[in-house]
């Protein structure tokens, strides 16, 4: 009975010591995202990726940060190589957790970055491919802030690039901006950003 005890003891301390790794990991990894260090980012949530083969998040934030990272960049051949790393990692966190909202809104995005570098190029052959993921994220998690705020952004722009009024989508992000009220993600690691940029898109909605 003592060595099971004993057996036990060092189970769960390896358990705690394994999870206070991945918390000091993931934390690092935010912290240097915070501090704009992007690229040491992304490469220590690549890392943590290795090191828990059966966890979504750290491919997701690698992915994330490269995609953001996407908007804005001029070099095609730069935001070729940036991309197609952003979508290795979308896969590697899809083959995780399949059907999962968040990553959806990630993969639209990415084609968000080619459809803002290029829409007379991309605009064609991905926007109908973006509208079918935020249709296809509203129906798994049609409470999830992200799906909703992004989705509304989305409509938006393409309501700008038409020269159409947006403002029909306002009340899309005052819903979204309700739903990010409600929302508690399930870890503190888990997906919880958008908030501010969806008030900040309201408001230039509202203009």
């Amino acid at each position: 009975m003592k060595h099971l005890i004993i057996i036990t003891a060092l189970l769960i301390s390896g358990f705690i010591q394994s999870q206070t790794n991945y918390e000091k990991g993931m934390q690092k990894a935010f912290g240097l995202w915070s501090s704009n260090n992007t690229t040491e980012a992304s490469n220590m949530f690549e890392r943590i990726a290795k090191a828990e083969p059966d966890n979504w998040l750290p491919p997701y934030y690698a992915a994330q940060i490269n995609i953001i990272s996407g908007f804005g960049e001029k070099d095609k051949e730069k935001l070729t190589a940036q991309l197609k790393k952003a979508q290795d990692l979308i896969n590697d966190a899809t083959a995780i957790s399949k059907d999962n909202a968040e990553i959806l809104v990630l993969q639209a995005l990415l084609h968000t970055v080619w459809v803002a570098f290029d829409g007379a190029t991309y605009g064609r052959t991905l926007s109908g491919k973006v509208v079918k993921l935020y249709t296809k994220a509203s129906l798994i998690a049609p409470k999830n802030p992200r799906v909703a705020y992004c989705k509304a952004e989305w409509d938006m722009g393409g309501a700008r690039y038409f020269g159409q009024d947006t403002t029909p989508f306002c009340k899309d992000l005052e819903r979204a901006i309700e739903l990010f009220a409600n929302f508690k993600p399930e870890t503190p690691f888990h997906p919880n950003w958008g908030n501010e940029r969806a008030v900040q898109v309201l408001e230039s909605c509202r203009k």
